[in-house]
């Protein structure tokens, strides 16, 4: 508009340029005459929303998470906020104030490794099957073994602890998804000996399978057992570890549970 006033644009130039009618350019020109640019601005700016959160509701949200979730995310903060004490609100707006009152620093993402498999197209079509090792007592109690389950096709989610990841271990999560969700038809697991195993020197001489305790229980089940040649081929699972080694190490804590 300034060009417009000095004489060296047309307004109807210039509501070309800023994609305006011409009606419309009229108007803000007249505005600007009246008031100059900061009569451009539009009239709520730095005006407080009349849906912001009051001064005390966030101090109160933001002191109760420093005393009880000082390490949580914003996502699972705002979760147990809303649960436990009774505030309401939203996971992005809590991100947005932790991170102002330095609670918070925003989590760069790794550039993927690989494009991901696709998923499977039906449930129990193919479930992975993975022990993690963790402090999930942190200092409460021993160091345990989660044993995962998580169907390829819908990441349903299935865990039971143990002290080692041993073929009885193995057997009874299996046993337990079954009760619960019927025979899989394949699990992809490690090439561990409680899963897989190379043929002994008997095996490779008469050209016998090798097969572990566990991969005969899967037999007689009719389940295949699928062994993953790398970390990343059972990516759903592994993601799951991650994501239970964040959460549910803090809602164990929360709970008070020690063994």
């Amino acid at each position: 508009m300034g060009r417009v006033k000095a004489g060296s644009l047309r307004l109807q130039e210039a509501a070309e340029l800023l994609e305006l009618s011409y009606r419309q350019s009229k108007r803000i020109w007249a505005r600007y005459r009246a008031g100059g640019a900061q009569a451009l601005q539009h009239g709520n700016c730095g005006r407080v929303s009349n849906r912001a959160y009051a001064a005390g509701f966030r101090g109160l949200v933001l002191q109760q998470v420093k005393a009880r979730y000082a390490d949580f995310g914003p996502t699972l903060a705002a979760e147990h906020l809303a649960s436990d004490d009774g505030l309401e609100v939203p996971a992005e707006t809590l991100r947005r104030w932790m991170k102002q009152a330095g609670l918070w620093q925003r989590q760069r993402r790794r550039k993927p490794y690989r494009r991901r498999r696709e998923r499977k197209a039906q449930f129990g079509e193919l479930v992975q099957l993975d022990g993690s090792f963790h402090e999930w007592l942190e200092e409460r109690g021993e160091r345990a073994c989660l044993m995962h389950m998580v169907d390829d096709a819908t990441t349903t989610v299935l865990g039971r602890f143990s002290q080692e990841e041993t073929t009885w271990a193995a057997a009874r999560v299996l046993r337990s998804w079954i009760e619960r969700y019927g025979v899989p038809r394949a699990l992809y697991t490690d090439w561990k000996n409680v899963y897989v195993r190379p043929p002994n020197a008997q095996e490779r001489r008469q050209g016998e399978p090798a097969v572990t305790q566990f991969g005969r229980m899967c037999a007689q089940l009719g389940i295949r057992i699928i062994a993953a040649s790398s970390p990343q081929a059972k990516g759903r699972v592994e993601r799951t570890h991650g994501t239970h080694q964040d959460r549910l190490v803090k809602k164990l804590r929360l709970a008070g549970i020690a063994s």
